[in-house]
């Protein structure tokens, strides 16, 4: 599969399709192919221990695949600058470290079965290990980071203790003084944006790109982390098959709270069904009914445009940024990715 990264072509750019189906420049995707087989060698490499099981614990997901959609990110904003430079690469494997370390406890949190198609590590094993297994990948991102500079450590640290308390406000909830979707928001900033924005700006500190480019590319990469998210509880909703990942209406029936459902509870919409939803949302919807009938009532309700509306301003406002920046293949797969985040959601 190819990817939307590589350096700018000499003479007419040649255009092939990249991850999400995207046109990208086939010079920048030949990089990314090649760049991204370096990235899982090192990754393979830092989780091959001594200890037998920490190794096949830690290789569980590492080999269950993903898209390594972050660091795919850190690949592309280090075009911004040298993309060669040494850093980039290992930069590359320390977000994709940290991501499947939280994996592993998200699973013990949420007392998932499975992950990636696979029998997740807290089901094979026990939470025990899978939160140590979690811990032990950190360890392997801060042994990287050590040979980065005392700034990437820095950077690390901070988007670290955002990860933790996305997570502490999303366990928690929101306070009595604080309104449902701004904490939403904040969480997913947090829990989920917070990487992603890590990711770009990592390529771009790491390549030596301009300090404004750093910034810009910072900002508008948190930004994209908040529309893809926001279009993953979207498809959780919309979706008829399970094109989103899991089985459509799933965070309905786990009593997770996502964007839609925040806007019918904050009173968008004055149809006959509305208060019958209000009244289905704040209630369990592990039956069977209950959760068809919840689940059948918000897709037809006003609340889904109005966060169709939500993530297309989010994506625009990330496009805008970007189109900021010098106009390189790198830029163009990046405004790509805003209109893939929209396009998904139909």
């Amino acid at each position: 599969m190819s990817h939307p990264f590589a350096e700018k072509s000499r003479g007419p750019a040649v255009v092939e399709t990249g991850p999400f189906g995207l046109p990208v420049d086939a010079a920048l995707a030949a990089d990314a192919r090649r760049r991204l087989a370096t990235v899982e060698e090192m990754l393979m490499d830092c989780v091959r221990g001594e200890d037998a099981l920490l190794t096949e614990a830690s290789q569980h997901l590492v080999e269950a695949g993903g898209k390594r959609f972050r660091p795919m990110l850190v690949l592309l904003a280090s075009h911004f600058g040298d993309p060669a430079a040494s850093g980039v690469v290992p930069a590359a494997v320390v977000v994709e470290l940290t991501h499947l370390g939280t994996l592993y406890h998200d699973d013990v949190m949420d007392e998932a079965t499975v992950r990636r198609g696979q029998e997740s590590a807290n089901s094979r094993w026990t939470n025990t290990v899978a939160i140590l297994t979690g811990d032990y990948l950190f360890a392997r991102a801060s042994d990287l980071l050590a040979d980065l500079g005392p700034e990437s450590v820095r950077v690390q640290a901070r988007a670290f203790a955002r990860l933790v308390r996305g997570q502490i406000q999303e366990t928690v909830g929101p306070g009595p003084d604080t309104d449902p979707l701004d904490h939403y928001l904040r969480v997913v900033a947090d829990k989920t944006a917070s990487l992603i924005a890590v990711s770009g700006q990592f390529g771009a500190l790491l390549s030596g790109a301009p300090s404004q480019v750093v910034h810009t590319v910072t900002s508008a990469c948190e930004k994209i982390g908040v529309a893809f998210q926001l279009s993953d509880d979207i498809l959780d909703i919309a979706s008829e098959t399970e094109e989103s990942g899991k089985t459509p209406g799933t965070d309905l029936r786990e009593g997770i709270r996502t964007l839609p459902m925040h806007h019918v509870l904050a009173g968008i919409g004055s149809g006959p069904d509305d208060a019958r939803l209000r009244e289905l949302l704040v209630q369990d919807l592990s039956d069977d009914a209950l959760h068809g009938e919840a689940l059948t009532l918000l897709r037809a309700h006003p609340a889904m445009d109005r966060a169709r509306a939500d993530l297309r301003r989010w994506a625009e406002d990330a496009r805008t940024e970007l189109l900021t920046l010098p106009a390189i293949p790198a830029r163009d797969a990046f405004t790509g990715l805003c209109d893939y985040v929209v396009s998904r959601t139909g």
